[in-house]
């Protein structure tokens, strides 16, 4: 009986890190596009967020009270997510030590962690720019010709 507790212990610790960590798995879904522009569609949130909670903030009512905690929510749920996609996609498994450009790209991702930061701490729309502008620079540093011409006429059809 034990043993079996054991197994069905090891088992399911093993399944959660298994679906919990999904984008760690070489399963070869998420692509390094896809992730970028989910970081651009992000900083857009984010910037929305920041414009509405500026404008809301000055009113009192129960209603305006209640959609500024979920623009509030929403600006943190997705600057989360730039650190998520940075740290979990890009830090761990696309950049790899003996690439050329390694410190540049991880220089570039840690600024890009810290503005996201600062998007959760402040309204200051600056932060989103800054971080879209050095999201481009990862950009530049990340993709060869290609890679950036298949982003640039994905960007260009939305």
């Amino acid at each position: 009986m034990k043993l079996l507790i054991i197994k069905f212990f090891i088992f399911t610790t093993l399944s959660q890190s298994i679906l919990v960590g999904h984008c760690q798995v070489p399963c070869g879904i998420y692509d390094d596009v896809s992730r970028i522009r989910q970081i651009q569609e992000d900083f857009r949130t984010i910037e929305k967020a920041m414009n509405q909670i500026i404008s809301l903030n000055s009113k009192s009512s129960a209603q305006d009270s209640n959609q500024l905690v979920r623009w509030i929510n929403t600006k943190e749920k997705h600057a989360n997510n730039i650190q998520k996609i940075l740290t979990d996609y890009f830090l761990v498994q696309r950049i790899k030590p003996n690439n050329k450009k390694y410190i540049d790209q991880i220089s570039t991702i840690h600024q890009v962690l810290v503005l996201a930061m600062k998007c959760k701490q402040t309204v200051a729309v600056n932060y989103v720019e800054e971080g879209e502008k050095i999201t481009e620079n990862f950009i530049d540093s990340y993709f060869d010709k290609h890679g950036k011409d298949h982003l640039n006429s994905l960007n260009k059809s939305n």
